[in-house]
């Protein structure tokens, strides 16, 4: 069964973009892990602040052991000062859809 999350990250006003470019290259990190499917950055167009990220993995061991990467942990300490608070976000169940039969 697929494991996919979303996360709404809210950086500092005028950090936005620094954030973007933290997890795009969190993006570039993870994508060829074992399990990795999808890691999509998102930025909201109707909050300046906010960054959401959408990702697929094969299962939610694949997810958990990306976050034990030293490459991804330096990354998470480098967003963490310029948050506006914790993340939010969900886990989620894929029930199907375009293009998730792999």
């Amino acid at each position: 069964m697929k494991y996919a999350m979303t996360g709404k990250l809210q950086a500092q006003p005028g950090k936005r973009a620094a954030l973007v470019d933290i997890l795009l290259r969190a993006a570039q990190t993870v994508s060829p892990m074992r399990g990795c499917r999808s890691y999509i950055v998102l930025e909201d167009v109707q909050d300046e602040t906010s960054v959401w990220v959408f990702e697929m993995w094969d299962d939610k061991e694949s997810h958990d052991a990306s976050l034990r990467d030293g490459k991804v942990r330096g990354l998470i300490a480098e967003a963490m000062p310029i948050l506006a608070g914790a993340p939010s976000g969900s886990e989620l169940r894929v029930a199907g859809g375009h293009d998730v039969n792999f």
